[in-house]
């Protein structure tokens, strides 16, 4: 099965558990993308002690997980976090991307 899953949240607890539901869903042989959008494009600088979200992502990613950030939603943080797209490490996307995506998944999951 494919799932898209798009992040969009700022809050800690949400991205983590987003990125741990990712994990499970690959555990189980499925097609996962992360697509994170918007605020959610800031989930590598959110984590907390609690809510470790580097370590998730990088769960996900040695699974075989592909993420997707907004390209423009990267541009647009541009002035207050530089090295976003650097802390990101993954492909930069495009509204006809998420689209595209949409269309072939068979699951669409938002957090």
């Amino acid at each position: 099965m494919k799932f898209l899953i798009i992040v969009y949240s700022r809050d800690p607890e949400t991205i983590w558990n987003a990125f741990r539901y990712a994990s499970t869903c690959l555990a189980y042989d499925n097609d996962v993308t992360i697509f994170l959008l918007g605020s959610g494009v800031e989930a590598p600088t959110l984590g907390t002690i609690k809510f470790d979200i580097r370590e998730q992502i990088e769960t996900y990613r040695e699974q075989g997980g592909h993420m997707i950030g907004c390209g423009v939603c990267c541009e647009i943080r541009g002035d207050t976090l530089p090295d976003l797209e650097t802390e990101l490490s993954c492909e930069l996307g495009s509204m006809q991307q998420l689209y595209t995506l949409s269309v072939e998944a068979d699951k669409i999951i938002t957090f």
